[in-house]
């Protein structure tokens, strides 16, 4: 083998900057052994920072932006003279997101959202009326009409969830346990 045939052999992958040196039965493979990319596969982008002349170019075929031009067809002075603008909505869900924190400390619990797991503020409770089922492996139903859930709502994706009372756990609790 020539020295030319071995530096053919050797490749730089531009991944990981690893050499590779190539096994002669198995030959030029597409992928780097090390990375496992593609060796064809890899692309450059050019910046042209060291073009200033292309720079000055696209500048002079680019408009400059002149807030005297600005359409008002566009919304233009409505954005520059209204008070609903980007910064104003952040300034307004912060403080409702403040308000919402506040109320998540205050609460007993704060179960998370199953959808995209924020903590749900409680709404209130609901009592609701049901014929129980009575299971023969307990003998009893499970909770005593009517009972009592408590509603929590996700502030975030507005889902809502209902869990039973704390009184209405217990009584479940009671009839699921082993008589003593």
């Amino acid at each position: 083998m020539t020295k030319h045939d071995q530096e053919q052999e050797q490749t730089i992958c531009p991944w990981c900057m690893t050499e590779i040196v190539w096994d002669e039965e198995i030959g030029i493979e597409k992928h780097c052994p090390h990375c496992d990319n593609e060796l064809s596969g890899y692309r450059t982008v050019q910046i042209g920072i060291d073009r200033d002349d292309e720079d000055e170019d696209q500048e002079d075929q680019e408009p400059e932006w002149d807030a005297q031009d600005e359409d008002d067809s566009y919304g233009g002075q409505q954005w520059s003279e209204g008070d609903e603008g980007f910064r104003r909505t952040n300034r307004a869900w912060l403080g409702v997101e403040e308000k919402l924190q506040q109320i998540v400390d205050h609460q007993e619990e704060a179960p998370e959202c199953p959808s995209c797991r924020e903590y749900m503020i409680e709404a209130g409770k609901q009592k609701i009326n049901v014929e129980p089922t009575i299971h023969p492996a307990v003998g009893k139903p499970l909770v005593q009409s009517p009972f009592e859930t408590v509603i929590y709502i996700c502030p975030a994706c507005f889902n809502t969830s209902a869990i039973l009372s704390d009184r209405d756990r217990e009584v479940l609790v009671k009839a699921l346990s082993p008589k003593e």
